[in-house]
């Protein structure tokens, strides 16, 4: 009786302490009552260093330690082992929507795993949290920006809809908690140069911040639900973004619905003072933010807040609004719930880059190869080859396949070691020939005559070249030729390749140029003298098996250029001139050498039977395009068949993508495909509206395997 009587009165006892615990804890009240809640009990104090990307915790109100700052641009970065991906300018090349998702899936998993065993060690520092500064969704206007090989590449429309599958799969699909958060970044026209970031004001025109510029942050905030947006360090037409509330309050919140938070640049507030000088100090600095619709400062001043109270500056309700926006999105991300409550709280850290991951990570960079040239079918490489010679910079270093903001896999197959395990019955010998680019006090002689004595013994070459995220890359204190602070000044393969090249040309053996880099490149002597090319991007940790696998002819590429390839740097206009005019394929009127959504195939691929279910476009009805694609060719292989509208009109685009499907066929195999469109799909600026609109006209249907090839043409009237 008295066991009996002890564990009725502990259970009272339970039941008594879980009635006086604060509404804020009890996971069963609506997310808006708990977040009020926790907000009436904090102090101004503690409610201004809320405001810091790292928060500290407050015991009493049982709040732990939290950084806001994570990355996870191709995988979990900067937090020790994780799956690496592909850079995202090779993950835009493969066209492949669900492929994106399924990548998002697995690397959301590693975070969840990873984030949870950081707080079993007690560990709540930076890179442990749950909120990622990923997706970059910038548009990749100029190929001199260095971080360009950071997004989907220059189309709104690709980079949107790809931003949206990884943006829906890092979140989950809980109802109630996120699996991570996403921070669609860097709102807005953050494109380059990189030297002058922090002071640059982009005036863009009206027609061009709305129909390139905006159009894929629209898409992650109302198709994919993005939960957080990073503001831009640059002025835009004069005010810094993060203290634009045209921007952040007017288009993202009300025009938009975006009902999450907003993350400043790290450091941004700094620039409003010393660099844009729309504010004397970090006290104005941090109320022309929080008053303009900026919640979350990275590497801010959560000092100042209280000082810009005092001072007349800011509001109490403003901070206010500001914190419970963070309370909220840490409430939906389970911060404050038991973990049992969570779903995601029961991934096992064995995820975290385990061999189905691995496998992934490899069918992303088969996926993003693109086959730029194959003359006379040099590739795929002939069965039986005796002798391989492997020449290049690039073929045998290890870091320049992880890009930027990677994590770091436990094992990254080099361009080397996949073709020596692809073609385990051919001799293959290596040569480095020379460095990525020439610099002052290189010898590089003894490197060329050990490249050539080395190419002169073999039936092919394959040379493995192109550039590194060490030359292009974010703000780097870079200063050579051809590269300048992160940025490219010029568009060719460094001139020291170019001559090895020309040398290894006189050998008269069959050369396969094989690419790293993550921007456009002016390889006009190479693809005018070279039998192959291949680029490659930074294809992650097994970068170097999926370019074998090419090479070899287990896999058929079928990657496509999400970027425009120049003839030379001449063809485009000033880097700091931020109108569309005469950049990317939708403005370019000069002959390009590779055009936008450009990829070659070891099979060829027909297209036939287009229909059209009307020869009008209203806004009652959809368009239903369908058409027929055969695999003609003697190889199974993947098709990206690319939907393009050319809508007639003053300062139209030429022509724009609205909508992709990446196919596999087996050959001789045929299928029927269907695309939908709506009229709400094709808008333009309207400049007696200010804003987007469907405007009537007459349109062409464009269908075929890259921005310059119609393998089917149609037409309709959008009403």
């Amino acid at each position: 009786m008295k066991r009996i009587a002890l564990v009725t009165y502990l259970l009272l006892l339970f039941s008594a302490l879980k009635a006086q615990e604060a509404p804020y804890l009890n996971p069963n009240l609506p997310l808006d009552s708990r977040v009020q809640d926790l907000l009436k009990r904090m102090t101004l104090e503690e409610k201004a260093l809320q405001m810091n990307s790292n928060a500290p915790a407050i015991d009493r109100l049982k709040m732990p330690a939290y950084n806001w700052w994570n990355e996870a641009l191709h995988g979990v970065a900067r937090a020790g082992l994780a799956t690496s991906f592909p850079q995202p300018i090779g993950l835009a090349a493969t066209f492949n929507e669900q492929g994106i998702y399924n990548m998002g899936t697995a690397v959301s998993d590693e975070a969840r795993a990873k984030h949870h065993q950081f707080i079993r060690e007690g560990n709540r520092a930076i890179y442990t949290g749950l909120t990622f500064y990923s997706p970059n969704v910038n548009i990749f206007r100029d190929p001199r920006w260095g971080r360009g090989h950071e997004t989907f590449g220059e189309d709104p429309y690709l980079t949107g809809k790809l931003g949206v599958a990884f943006v829906k799969s890092m979140q989950g699909d809980d109802p109630k908690y996120f699996k991570t958060i996403t921070t669609a970044k860097h709102f807005a026209v953050h494109s380059g140069p990189e030297p002058t970031r922090h002071e640059f004001d982009a005036k863009p025109n009206k027609r061009d911040l709305w129909e390139t510029y905006l159009p894929a942050f629209k898409m992650l905030t109302q198709e994919g639900h993005v939960y957080s947006f990073m503001c831009a360090y640059n002025r835009l037409y004069g005010k810094p973004c993060c203290s634009d509330a045209f921007l952040l309050n007017d288009i993202l919140r009300n025009q938009w619905g975006f009902k999450g938070f907003v993350a400043t640049d790290c450091g941004a507030l700094y620039d409003f003072f010393m660099f844009h000088k729309t504010a004397k100090d970090s006290v104005e600095a941090v109320a022309q933010a929080i008053k303009a619709g900026s919640d979350n400062q990275c590497w801010g001043y959560g000092a100042a807040v209280i000082p810009a109270i005092k001072q007349g500056l800011l509001k109490e309700s403003e901070l206010d609004t500001a914190v419970a926006r963070l309370l909220r999105a840490k409430f939906k991300l389970g911060i404050f719930d038991a973990e049992e409550l969570n779903p995601y709280s029961k991934i096992p850290y064995s995820v975290v880059n385990n061999e189905a991951h691995q496998t992934q990570a490899l069918q992303m960079a088969r996926e993003s190869i693109v086959l730029l040239k194959n003359n006379k079918n040099t590739l795929p490489l002939k069965k039986g080859l005796k002798n391989l010679a492997v020449i290049g910079p690039n073929a045998n270093d290890a870091e320049v396949l992880l890009g930027n903001y990677n994590g770091d896999p436990a094992h990254i197959v080099t361009p080397l070691e996949g073709i020596k395990k692809a073609f385990a019955q051919t001799n293959v010998v290596y040569a480095k020939g020379c460095n990525v680019i020439d610099t002052p006090n290189y010898n590089y002689k003894s490197d060329f005559d050990e490249a050539l004595a080395t190419a002169a013994k073999a039936d092919v070459i394959v040379f493995v070249g192109g550039i590194s995220p060490r030359l292009e890359g974010e703000e780097l204190k870079i200063k050579v030729p051809g590269f300048l602070g992160g940025d490219k000044t010029d568009l060719n393969l460094p001139t020291i390749q170019t001559q090895l090249l020309k040398e290894l040309k006189k050998l008269g053996k069959p050369i396969v140029l094989v690419l790293l880099n993550g921007s456009a490149l002016a390889i006009n002597w190479e693809q005018e003298n070279v039998d192959a090319i291949v680029e490659t991007w930074y294809g992650g940790e097994k970068g170097g098996a999926a370019l074998a696998d090419v090479l070899i002819g287990n896999y058929n590429p079928a990657g496509r250029l999400p970027i425009t390839f120049y003839k030379s740097i001449n063809d485009i206009p000033a880097f700091d001139n931020y109108s569309m005019e005469g950049k990317t394929y939708r403005y370019v009127t000069k002959p390009v050498l590779y055009p936008f959504g450009y990829g070659l195939s070891y099979t060829n691929f027909t297209y036939s039977d287009l229909k059209l279910s009307a020869n009008k476009l209203d806004a009652t009805n959809p368009l239903k395009i369908n058409l027929s694609l055969k695999n003609t060719g003697n190889y199974d292989g993947d098709e990206v068949v690319q939907l393009y509208i050319k809508q007639e009109g003053v300062n139209m685009p030429i022509k724009e993508l609205k909508g992709f499907k990446r196919i596999h066929l087996k050959k001789g195999e045929q299928q029927n495909l269907t695309f939908e469109l709506k009229s709400t799909d094709i808008q333009h600026y309207n400049l007696q509206s200010d804003s987007m609109q469907t405007l009537p006209g007459k349109v062409q249907l464009i269908i075929g395997s890259s921005s310059a090839k119609a393998e089917l043409i149609g037409n309709f009237e959008l009403k």
